[in-house]
């Protein structure tokens, strides 16, 4: 299942990267030829784009590889990287049109119009198809970011045609700048979101959306559980959350211990976490880790219900 879903995201991003290819072409063509920095601005951020959804499409390709003696966790963090190296080459285009913008401010060229509209609108239309294509799959954040390039490039296409049109109706020659400093910082921000999910990730930062100390909490107030400590909880990717912690149970039979761990990890899941690792210790808390809790009022059982193996 997990095959056929990744296969699919590589034919939407395959699709993806020819479509703003040639667009992107056009644009440019458009651009040059009238003289529009919201045009080429558009451009500029098709071919990150084109950068962006080849990198993409080589991470979904890469992340589907089995773990090995290399990586035992496997390769799906490599779509992890290619977000993160997206997402800086969005600062960068917003960066290089703000520089263009505030040069045009000063001296406003004279714009053909007519010319912007015309590929505005196609711009609109491929890009559109592009973002229908794409509007699924966003809990893996390479697909998200390559998404978020095509918005991007949607909103890209809306401002040039917006600016075209007041240039018609007013002959406001600001506007082609102006329009162009909206799209820039549209794209810093969708930029700034892709990387800073990515990089918690990468720097394993407790997840969002679930609380460290309710798992601690949950697990301390279940049957057979004094205390835990050394709670670590992080994601692989976006989505796949991992959990450890250290168990403090009474001396008991190792089926016993199974019917814990069980129970433990069948109440994890229900709060979010797919994978746990638990290390059962019959020893108390040394206190050197961020929890180190045991139950208030917990009921001992008596010696005889423990019996222990020979």
């Amino acid at each position: 299942m997990a095959h056929n879903h990744n296969h699919h995201n590589e034919g939407r991003l395959g699709i993806s990267l020819l479509i703003t290819c040639v667009v992107m072409l056009a644009v440019a063509a458009g651009g040059f030829f009238s003289n529009s920095l919201a045009l080429l601005s558009d451009a500029g951020h098709m071919f990150t784009d084109v950068f962006a959804l080849g990198m993409s499409l080589m991470a979904a390709r890469i992340s589907t590889r089995s773990p090995d003696h290399r990586a035992t966790f496997g390769y799906h963090r490599v779509g992890l990287l290619a977000a993160i190296i997206n997402g800086l080459a969005l600062f960068a285009i917003s960066f290089l049109i703000f520089y263009e913008g505030y040069r045009r401010l000063a001296a406003p060229p004279h714009v053909k119009a007519g010319v912007m509209l015309g590929v505005a609108v196609l711009g609109m239309a491929a890009n559109s198809a592009m973002a229908m294509l794409l509007r699924h799959g966003h809990h893996d954040l390479n697909i998200r970011s390559a998404w978020m390039h095509v918005i991007g490039d949607l909103l890209s296409s809306a401002g040039v045609l917006a600016s075209s049109l007041i240039i018609i109706f007013t002959g406001w020659a600001y506007a082609d700048p102006v329009i162009s400093f909206v799209i820039g910082c549209i794209i810093l921000v969708g930029g700034l979101r892709v990387v800073a999910e990515s990089a918690g990730i990468f720097l394993e930062l407790t997840p969002r959306g679930i609380s460290v100390h309710d798992l601690a909490r949950e697990i301390c107030s279940m049957p057979g559980v004094m205390g835990v400590h050394d709670v670590h909880l992080w994601s692989l990717t976006r989505g796949s959350i991992f959990f450890s912690a250290h168990v403090w149970v009474q001396d008991e039979r190792l089926s016993k211990l199974q019917e814990i761990s069980h129970n433990i990890k069948s109440r994890l899941a229900a709060m979010g976490v797919g994978h746990a690792t638990l290390e059962f210790q019959c020893a108390g808390c040394e206190g050197r880790g961020i929890f180190c809790e045991v139950e208030e009022g917990h009921e001992h059982h008596d010696e005889e219900e423990h019996e222990h193996p020979d």
